[in-house]
């Protein structure tokens, strides 16, 4: 019985302090209750329902730098750009920049590469679109999207940055815009992200019906996932539950 309870503190204590500071890190301070008074329970489901999906999507190391160590990345990049002043590295260091929410650094850094030949690089018109969308300057994002757009025959290569672009719109009260731009890469790329934010913007437009519809139609579509997609895509099945929950 003495070893059991030696072995549970030897274990479980840190890995509860552990979920407790990255819960604190990451903003979800909603976890301190159930990991504080339920220790063992609530760091096992913290680490299934935030830490497993990171681990799933291949961003949770990447992560554990950023919150725990966050300007060992910049270095890491401010030395690599020293060594060889190259636009691979400035996007690079220009990225680390703006996972510390240094978008000011992270913009200076991109303008300066647009020099030369690559004063119209559509890579570095993203870059910084993406930046400016992050920093909520959605004028700026959606000029350099449109640029890049321009550039790329008319379309985005990546879902991923065409949802932006749309968020952009509704960040900047062209409702009717996103509107369309969220059922058409809905319709055309399946993109469950894409179905969640739909979500969010019709309960934000007191649509509450139709909202809980979207994130109800999401969480079936996970469940008819293989089970690596799942899990990669289980943090907006969760997310999707609590906005159900909050339309009730």
């Amino acid at each position: 019985m003495l070893d059991f309870f030696g072995n549970y503190y030897y274990y479980a204590v840190p890995l509860q302090i552990l979920a407790i500071l990255h819960a604190v890190k990451t903003g979800r301070k909603d976890w301190l209750y159930l990991l504080i008074f339920l220790p063992l329970i609530g760091t096992l489901i913290y680490f299934y329902v935030e830490l497993l999906p990171e681990i799933g999507r291949g961003t949770f190391l990447n992560n554990l730098q950023k919150y725990f160590l966050p300007k060992q990345k910049i270095k890491n990049w401010e030395r690599k750009v020293q060594i060889t002043d190259s636009i691979t590295n400035k996007l690079g260091l220009s990225s680390a920049y703006a996972e510390q929410r240094q978008y000011d650094n992270a913009v200076d850094i991109a303008l300066e590469c647009m020099k030369g030949r690559y004063a119209d690089d559509p890579v570095i018109i993203l870059h910084l679109a993406r930046l400016y969308f992050e920093s909520e300057k959605y004028l700026e994002s959606l000029k350099y999207f449109d640029t890049a757009k321009a550039k790329l025959g008319n379309h985005f290569r990546i879902p991923e940055d065409e949802l932006l672009y749309i968020r952009a719109q509704e960040g900047l009260g062209l409702s009717e815009r996103a509107e369309e731009g969220y059922q058409r890469i809905i319709r055309i790329h399946h993109s469950l992200e894409a179905r969640y934010y739909y979500g969010l913007f019709l309960k934000k437009n007191n649509f509450k019906a139709e909202a809980k519809e979207q994130f109800k139609t999401l969480r079936e579509e996970i469940k008819l996932l293989p089970r690596y997609l799942r899990r990669r895509n289980s943090y907006l099945a969760i997310r999707s539950f609590k906005e159900m929950l909050s339309l009730r």
